[in-house]
């Protein structure tokens, strides 16, 4: 259910429904399609206590449970607090394994960063757990415009023995909020409407870490849900944060902050201006799909399957200005 982080598959009619939604307004941007499943992947130590799993650049297929976003686990002394719950039931399963081969503390929380289905329909993996699941104000409302559409996807692909169902924050996150794991606190931020309209950045005390989730893809090309200039916004306020380094949602596990942010905005402002410029011009949406942003095709991994679809997003937002 990508329209950013995506599936394609080999069924006609299902490739026609899947561009119709794309290019409809609805992203599918976090289901499965080509790669490894979760089982294939190993866990990054990022920083002490911080174990993360890289997803592929891929879409979403049946081979890899929607394992294609970066997901993990944070210890802290007293509790775990998982910081993404995977693509699907299979893929929280994956994870939920993961933590209990490292530690028996309990899992205490659990983050939904936004509603794409590859981060938060692991999120049935974990209940048994009884954790806190922390999310953007607006995600409730998000789920409930769009999680049956991609769980109904997801059990297309994966059978419904995988495919994980939409569980709801129980801890909703107005503007800020923080948590202590003992030891290290965690502090969250929901942002303005920009990857999507629930996007929420938490940050690690202890070892000063940011998690942007999807505000910040990394050779991944970025998907625009929400709103172009809105995104440039909190690229703002996540630079204002001061982190040196971040942990992407899409992307290596743990890159420099600054030059990473800096690609993302050049992508950003050269898809914002170039639209500007063609909506002065009149030039048919046709063209501009076809001729915006081109300078930025080999800087990014997926570019053909996505840059129309954010042309198509921007055209929506900018016409309007």
């Amino acid at each position: 259910m990508a329209a950013h982080d995506g599936w394609r598959f080999g069924a006609r009619g299902v490739r026609s429904s899947r561009r119709e939604a794309l290019f409809g307004g609805l992203c599918l941007c976090c289901l499965p399609t080509l790669g490894r499943s979760a089982e294939g992947f190993g866990l990054d130590e990022v920083g002490p206590g911080i174990f993360v799993r890289r997803g592929p650049d891929a879409e979403a297929t049946p081979d890899n449970d929607d394992a294609i976003a970066n997901i993990g686990f944070i210890v802290g002394e007293r509790s775990v607090l998982v910081t993404e719950s995977g693509g699907s039931l299979a893929d929280g399963r994956w994870l939920r394994g993961q933590i209990r081969a490292r530690t028996d503390k309990p899992i205490s929380h659990v983050v939904l960063t936004h509603v794409h289905p590859d981060h938060c329909f692991g999120a049935e993996a974990f209940e048994a757990d009884k954790p806190v699941f922390i999310g953007h104000h607006a995600l409730r409302a998000a789920l409930d415009a769009r999680g049956e559409y991609y769980r109904t996807r997801l059990v297309e692909i994966l059978g419904a023995e995988k495919a994980g169902r939409v569980v709801y924050p129980t801890l909703e996150v107005a503007d800020g909020a923080e948590i202590d794991l003992g030891g290290r606190r965690l502090t969250f931020h929901a942002h303005g409407t920009a990857h999507t309209n629930c996007d929420l950045s938490m940050r690690d005390s202890a070892s000063g870490l940011l998690f942007p989730a999807d505000l910040l893809f990394v050779t991944r090309i970025p998907s625009l849900d929400g709103s172009l200039v809105g995104w440039l916004k909190e690229a703002e306020v996540l630079k204002a944060m001061g982190a040196e380094k971040a942990v992407p949602g899409h992307g290596p596990t743990l890159v420099a902050f600054a030059p990473a942010l800096a690609d993302l905005t050049r992508y950003l402002g050269t898809l914002r201006d170039e639209t500007r410029k063609a909506l002065a011009s009149d030039m048919p949406i046709e063209t501009a799909v076809a001729t915006l942003g081109r300078s930025e095709a080999d800087k990014w991994a997926l570019f053909d399957l996505y840059h129309g679809r954010n042309v198509t997003q921007a055209f929506k937002e900018l016409e309007w200005e």
